[in-house]
């Protein structure tokens, strides 16, 4: 899924083409040591050993934290479901990243789409209504601020019932052209993100 979506941005649509460290403790309970992620613009994070990067250029980074069922698999990408992760988008993402494949606005969220996607957290659910629970600004690395927006979503059944909910958190740094994509709440990750380093 992840190449076919690569592949309809480029084909179909031109236009689309917590401390303040990271705890040693942590990173020990994920396999022991940690490693550094040099992204774009000079962002870099460091990272538990054991966390995948899987990168399909400079502008979709999924940084792998757990069990993802999809990798490896035609349905890995952004609408698949059940894969721990959380993406760094650079300018080709966010140039399709509302509906309708417009460009990424922080205060609408991230949502490549035509039509209803399905709940990251079950593929046998879709994408239901989310809405805003919190914002402001966040520190990544020194002298970054990103515009961090948290949406509260649904995930829902055929009938549009309520089965389970997520958060979406985005960490978007506009002049880097950098978006931070979190669905899976992972409680690591503000403080990765607040300690990364900018060359």
């Amino acid at each position: 899924m992840f190449t076919k979506t690569i592949s309809a941005a480029a084909a179909g649509l031109a236009v689309l083409a917590a401390t303040l460290t990271a705890p040693a403790a942590a990173y020990a309970s994920e396999g022991g040591g940690t490693k550094k992620v040099r992204l774009r613009s000079g962002l870099t994070l460091t990272i538990p050993t054991s966390w995948k990067v899987v990168k399909n250029g400079k502008d979709w980074v999924r940084i792998i934290t757990g069990s993802c069922p999809t990798l490896g698999t035609e349905d890995f990408g952004f609408r698949d479901w059940g894969c721990h992760s959380f993406w760094v988008l650079g300018p080709k993402a966010l140039a399709i990243g509302l509906h309708t494949f417009q460009a990424y606005k922080s205060k609408y969220g991230y949502d490549p789409a035509t039509d209803v996607g399905i709940c990251p957290k079950s593929y046998q659910l879709y994408k239901g209504e989310w809405k805003l629970a919190d914002k402001g600004l966040r520190q990544v690395g020194r002298g970054h601020k990103a515009d961090y927006h948290r949406w509260a979503g649904t995930c829902v059944d055929k009938k549009w019932r309520v089965k389970l909910h997520y958060n979406q958190r985005e960490w978007y740094l506009p002049t880097s052209k950098i978006l931070v994509l979190d669905q899976w709440d992972d409680p690591r990750l503000s403080a990765i993100l607040k300690n990364a380093t900018w060359s």
